[in-house]
């Protein structure tokens, strides 16, 4: 894959760069996993005034830029890109802003599950609110959730990259990004320098994507042949 012009290997920068992304894929990930879930089993659950505030507190998140608040972090906190800490903060940014969906999600699979006979049951036999809903009911929703979050891996990824390429990212952290945004400067005469990093974004993606697809087969029995 030859070698960036200070002589340093393409091929080393890109396996270095892909622990990067993958910390802001994954870690962004969780956090919005744990958010959305938590706030959408509790606006589905219990319904009534909370749940209508919960559903409009994921609608307004919803609608957020999340890229452009995370340039806008960026510039706040220039103090953290000198620090280093500048992925860690768009871990913190994209987790914290990109629990909506998995909300929707969360809430519209409750609102089904709960109705069903083994729910009925559990309360008729006594089971308390938090029991039946944690005990019962969340675990019959995480198939989508599992399926959501692969393919959320991959939007972070792609996320991260474009902070990085834009010149936002944590520059003393080697990501694919900030390959492709140092390569871009000499695509004229060292062409390979993005190309290749950009081939690895390519296919890092599309494994998750095609993750996605395999754990819906394999999740959802009525989508197996």
């Amino acid at each position: 894959m030859g070698t960036e012009n200070s002589g340093i290997d393409v091929w080393n920068e890109i396996i270095h760069g892909s622990a990067g992304d993958l910390y802001v894929g994954i870690g962004a990930t969780v956090i919005s996993v744990v958010i959305g879930l938590s706030v959408g089993a509790v606006a589905g659950y219990r319904g009534g005034v909370s749940g209508a505030v919960l559903l409009g507190l994921t609608q307004i998140f919803f609608v957020l830029p999340v890229l452009v608040i995370i340039l806008l972090f960026a510039k706040i906190f220039l103090f953290l890109l000198a620090q280093g800490l500048a992925l860690s903060l768009i871990v913190l940014t994209l987790g914290l802003f990109g629990w909506p969906l998995f909300a929707f999600i969360a809430r519209g699979e409750i609102l089904r599950i709960r109705e069903l006979e083994f729910v009925q049951a559990a309360k008729s036999l006594g089971a308390s609110g938090s029991r039946t809903l944690f005990r019962h009911i969340v675990p019959n929703l995480l198939s989508p959730i599992i399926v959501l979050s692969s393919l959320a891996v991959a939007a972070n990824i792609i996320t991260e990259v474009v902070i990085s390429f834009l010149g936002f990212g944590d520059p003393t952290t080697s990501t694919w990004g900030l390959i492709i945004q140092e390569g871009f400067d000499h695509i004229d005469s060292s062409w390979w320098v993005a190309f290749f990093p950009g081939i690895a974004v390519v296919i890092c993606v599309l494994g998750f994507n095609l993750l996605g697809d395999g754990l819906s087969d394999a999740l959802n029995p009525r989508l197996r042949e």
